[in-house]
C-alpha cells in the first residue's frame, strides 16, 4: 500500500511565525502518527525559515513509523542526515532563495555529484530517493546514481489536473513506468490534495510513498488534524 508521510514543515512555519513553541512541532510529529500518519517528513532549509535543524533533532527520537528529510546535499545538510540517520533521505535541487520546490533534479549535468552523495547515505544505511520530473532521460541518469527511489515532482500533474486530469497523469504514469522498469521505487510529491490524490494513485497504484504537507495542514485548519489525516488515507485506499 501507497504510504502516506505527513510533512510538517507548515507547523513550524505558524509557529516562527510568532516565536516561541506554539504549535509544538515535537508534538505535532506525534499526534500525526497517532491519527494515523504512516511517515514524518520535513524539509529543512539554510534559512530556517520553517523547520529548524535543531526541530530534526529534537523530533528524531519521536517517529515510530517512518522518518524523511528532504533538502539539497549541501555540506551542512549532509552532515545533519549522517548525524540522524533517517529511513530516507530525499535529495532536492532546491536554492536558497526558492519559496517551494519548482523543479526536479538534472540528473544527468549532475550525475557525478549525486552519486557520490547517494553513496555516502547508503554507506550509513540511509534509503535515498531523487526528485524528478518526467523526463524519462532524467530518470534513466537517476538510476545510475544508484539511488533506491525517486520522487516525482507533480505540481504540473496539480496544474492541470482540474482542466484534463487524464491528460495530467498520463506522463506522471509514464514516467513512473519508466522507474519502475530500471528498477526504481517511486514516490510522490507536491501539490497532491483531497481533490487530486485519488486519480493519481488510481493510475500509479505501485506509488511506494506519498507526501503531503502544505495541503493537509491547510486542510486540518477546517476539518481537524485527525480527520484530516484519516481523510487523506481514504483517498489512498479508493479503488
Amino acid at each position: 500500500m501507497t504510504r502516506l508521510s505527513v510533512n510538517i514543515n507548515k507547523i513550524a512555519t505558524i509557529r516562527n511565525a510568532r516565536g516561541g513553541n506554539v504549535p509544538d512541532v515535537r508534538l505535532a510529529a506525534i499526534k500525526c502518527q497517532s491519527f494515523g500518519a504512516e511517515g514524518i517528513t520535513v524539509h529543512p532549509r539554510p534559512d530556517e525559515r520553517h523547520i529548524r535543524y535543531s526541530d530534526v533533532y529534537d523530533i528524531k527520537d519521536i517517529v515510530v513509523t517512518e522518518f524523511n528529510i528532504e533538502g539539497n546535499p549541501e555540506k551542512g545538510f549532509i552532515n545533519l542526515v549522517c548525524d540522524i540517520l533517517p529511513d530516507q533521505v530525499t535529495l532536492v535541487p532546491d536554492s536558497h532563495d526558492t519559496i517551494t520546490s519548482n523543479a526536479g533534479w538534472d540528473t544527468k549535468t549532475n550525475l557525478s555529484f549525486l552519486t557520490d552523495v547517494i553513496a555516502g547515505f547508503r554507506e550509513k544505511g540511509i534509503r535515498t530517493s531523487i526528485f524528478t520530473g518526467t523526463d524519462t532521460e532524467m530518470i534513466e541518469y537517476a538510476a545510475r546514481t544508484g539511488t533506491d527511489r525517486i520522487e516525482l515532482y507533480t505540481e504540473p500533474y496539480a496544474a492541470m489536473y482540474s482542466s484534463d486530469r487524464d491528460a495530467a497523469v498520463e506522463p506522471f504514469l509514464r514516467a513512473a513506468e519508466a522507474a519502475r522498469q530500471l528498477g526504481l521505487g517511486v514516490n510522490a510529491g507536491h501539490d497532491l490534495d483531497l481533490q487530486n490524490l485519488a486519480w493519481l494513485h488510481h493510475n500509479i497504484p505501485w506509488l511506494l510513498e506519498v507526501s503531503i504537507g502544505h495541503a493537509l495542514i491547510s486542510d486540518a485548519l477546517y476539518y481537524g488534524l485527525e480527520n484530516t489525516i484519516q481523510m487523506y488515507l481514504r483517498e489512498l485506499r479508493r479503488n
